[in-house]
């Protein structure tokens, strides 16, 4: 049995469904250990589930938390908010210990640490798998700097290894005292720890972010790790009549960090962009909206890869999935990051050419968000991304990822 620890929100377990759908074609047992509000997600993808008491959905985690999680537009705004975050840690690193137990290899989420301790205890191989680069290098920015700061390369590694680590390390420091007394001899920041037992595998694709030359052998990147959906998408009647009845529309959505607070603000900052240039559009993921006018379709939720490669371009918070799927569907993007790293996706969006200058959240406003719309449906910036959509969905990542699992398990 394969264990996957994995800690976050819907958006952050997608990735790791993809990875363990390509184990179970190479024959493997796997199963995903999370919060129970992700029970069905993962079942209905036919994956095992192990069920954690609790999530940051289900705890009792302070509402102001998240939404300063969800707001940490700087690095030390994400370090307050980290440190406060390190509570509900406590409480799971327990069951994900147990849940390691009776497996023949542990994969862990940067935020699951206490995966690389569990397998060292328990003499079985485990796989850094990481939906971001988070390895030293000299070439590029962390996703926390880039396109933002201007800090020492390798500077910005420590800081949001770091980062990860304060939320992670009490609750695996407590865990192992409690259950052996001591910790380890080589206690510590694991994410550097790289060889050939303990590989690290990252969704990323190369066309977007190129693996850089300077990491250990033992960190793969293939692409990204795109879920398969185990049926064809049936859309609603009315949807595929919107899509028929004009132009194709600009789709909007803002996932998990959207709060529902502020929708009439940008419903909106939307609805008069479009109207300024002359678009229609699918507004995703914000709940019921009245008075809106016909070019205008909402939706509770919808699969990306249905969805994006139908529109004409994409406007979304930047987070590290919308934008994958975005890049996969070959359409041009329009990036409002929130925070954390969004930025990162957004400003890389607009260095490749395949999306529009990011807009700050805080400076949003209908003149602005038409003006991006139309900068990103230009040609050159269309032909780029559909080029980058080619390249992208021509990479196997998720496969390959798993193969690369799989061969140490031999």
């Amino acid at each position: 049995m394969t264990t996957i620890l994995c800690s976050g929100s819907r958006g952050d377990f997608q990735p790791y469904i993809a990875l363990a759908q390509q184990l179970q074609k190479l024959g493997k047992s796997v199963r995903i250990a999370g919060g129970k509000s992700f029970e069905g997600l993962i079942t209905g993808y036919g994956i095992g589930f192990y069920p954690l008491s609790v999530d940051y959905q289900t705890a009792e985690v302070d509402p102001q938390i998240i939404k300063d999680a969800q707001s940490s537009d700087n690095p030390l705004k994400m370090l307050l908010t980290f440190n406060k975050m390190k509570a509900p840690v406590l409480h799971l690193t327990q069951e994900m210990y147990a849940a390691c137990e009776g497996s023949e290899l542990i994969i862990y989420h940067p935020g699951a640490t206490i995966g690389r301790f569990a397998g060292e205890i328990l003499g079985i191989p485990s796989v850094l798998a990481t939906p971001f680069s988070m390895h030293k290098t000299k070439e590029v920015a962390s996703v926390i700097a880039y396109g933002r700061y201007k800090l020492p390369t390798r500077f910005t590694y420590a800081m949001l290894q770091q980062m990860l680590w304060m939320v992670s390390k009490p609750g695996v420091k407590a865990c192992l005292k409690a259950k052996f007394g001591k910790l380890p001899k080589k206690f510590g920041c694991p994410y550097e720890r790289v060889d050939a037992r303990h590989p690290a595998v990252v969704s990323c694709s190369n066309h977007v972010f190129p693996r850089p030359g300077d990491w250990n052998e033992n960190i793969h990147q293939f692409g990204y790790w795109f879920v398969e959906e185990n049926a064809q998408y049936t859309p609603p009647r009315e949807l595929l009549g919107f899509l028929k009845s004009g132009d194709a529309p600009v789709y909007f959505g803002f996932g998990s960090v959207f709060n529902s607070d502020e929708k009439e603000h940008f419903v909106g900052i939307i609805t008069d962009a479009l109207q300024k240039c002359g678009k229609r559009g699918v507004l995703c993921g914000m709940g019921k909206v009245s008075g809106l006018p016909d070019t205008v379709f909402v939706i509770d939720s919808i699969p990306h890869s249905w969805l994006f490669p139908r529109c004409a371009a994409v406007c979304h918070h930047g987070g590290a999935g919308t934008t994958a799927a975005g890049f996969a569907a070959g359409v041009p993007s329009a990036n409002i990051p929130f925070s954390n790293d969004q930025f990162a996706w957004a400003h890389r969006a607009f260095d490749l050419g395949v999306g529009s200058k990011p807009i700050q959240r805080k400076e949003l406003d209908s003149a602005q968000l038409a003006d991006a719309i139309s900068f990103a449906m230009q040609t050159p910036v269309v032909k780029k991304a559909q080029q980058l959509g080619e390249c992208i969905r021509g990479e196997n990542g998720a496969a390959l990822a798993a193969k690369t699992i799989v061969e140490i398990m031999n």
